[in-house]
Parts: C-alpha cells; sequence; structure tokens
C-alpha cells in the first residue's frame, strides 16, 4: 500500500517544506539581479511615463529587498555592489531607449551622464540602506571572519634579503669551474 500525496503518513520533502511558506534566501549574485532588475524595471518605467522619482525609488526599494532577501553569508557581496549594479542599470535603460535615435554614442553619453548625475542621492540612499540594513543582518561577523581568513596571508612581506639584484651561483658550477672562471671571463 502507498501513501497518497498529502497523506498526514507521509513526510514532505524538504524543499517542498521550503517554499511553502519559509523565508526566501537570496546568493550574494541574486540579491544583486534583484537590484539590478529593479533598477532597470523602474527606469525604463521612469522615461516612458515621465516621472523621474520613479527611477530613484525603485532601485533604493529593490536595495532593500536584496539586503532583506540576501542570506546572510553572501551580505559583503551584497554591500559593495549597489554603484556597479547602479551604473549597469542606468547604462541599460539608456541603451535600450536610445536605440533608433541617430547618434546612438551620443545619445548614450549623454543620457548616462545625465541620467547618473540626476539621480545621484537615490544612488547614495540605496547604498546606505544597504549598508545599514546589512549590518542589522550580521555584516560584522562576515568582516570578521574575512579579516581572520586574510590574518595567515602577509600581502606585503618583507624578505630577508631585500636586495634585488641576486648572484645566486647555479648548483651545476663547480668549484673547478669557478678556478677556470676569472674575472672578465664569460661563461
Amino acid at each position: 500500500m502507498g501513501h497518497e500525496r498529502g497523506s498526514p503518513g507521509r513526510r514532505r520533502p524538504a524543499s517542498s517544506a521550503r517554499s511553502s511558506g519559509g523565508p526566501i534566501s537570496l546568493t550574494g549574485r541574486g540579491g544583486i539581479v534583484v537590484m539590478f532588475a529593479a533598477g532597470v524595471v523602474c527606469g525604463l518605467l521612469s522615461r516612458w511615463f515621465g516621472v523621474p522619482l520613479l527611477a530613484g525609488g525603485g532601485f533604493a526599494a529593490g536595495c532593500a529587498l536584496a539586503a532583506f532577501a540576501t542570506r546572510p553569508a553572501d551580505l559583503l557581496t551584497l554591500v559593495v555592489s549597489p554603484p556597479l549594479v547602479f551604473f549597469a542599470a542606468t547604462f541599460t535603460v539608456v541603451l535600450a531607449t536610445a536605440l533608433g535615435d541617430g547618434a546612438l554614442l551620443r545619445a548614450v553619453t549623454v543620457g548616462v551622464l545625465t541620467a547618473l548625475a540626476s539621480t545621484a542621492p537615490w544612488l547614495f540612499f540605496g547604498t546606505v540602506l544597504v549598508v545599514v540594513i546589512c549590518l542589522a543582518r550580521g555584516l560584522r561577523t562576515n568582516i570578521r571572519e574575512l579579516r581572520d581568513k586574510l590574518a595567515g596571508v602577509r600581502l606585503f612581506e618583507k624578505e630577508e634579503n631585500e636586495n634585488p639584484v641576486r648572484w645566486d651561483e647555479s648548483p651545476a658550477t663547480t668549484a673547478r669551474e669557478r678556478r677556470r672562471l676569472r674575472h672578465g671571463d664569460a661563461d
């Protein structure tokens, strides 16, 4: 006798238990994708409807959503990415809306610079929002773990012999060969 699906005697797999109501957990890359998608979608809507506030507000909302949904182990990755994600989303929106114009390079250059200048406060707000939320969710632990990993690695270790010119003799050079070679002679 087999158990029917959903019968009380049968255990549900972990994946269905997680999808039935557990919290969503994104990787660091997933959080970056959420920020980028929110920035692009809201940026396109902003341009199409003529509401400049929508682009920045949407990016900030995407930042908050990503900061809350990213798993604690990947918070450090998420914290450092908003400026680059903001630039990539802005560039994508401007490129998508400039296609079909006569001078594409000029339209993209002017459009990106104008968009970055007008929405820069939203970039700063989104970045601060991500940092604050991630600090509350355990970013200090990630920083501490990274510092501990790097403690064993000496980045700028001094060598015993700081002389950049070395006159090491090759092991093949014997005493007889050294006597044969006099000052000024070549090998």
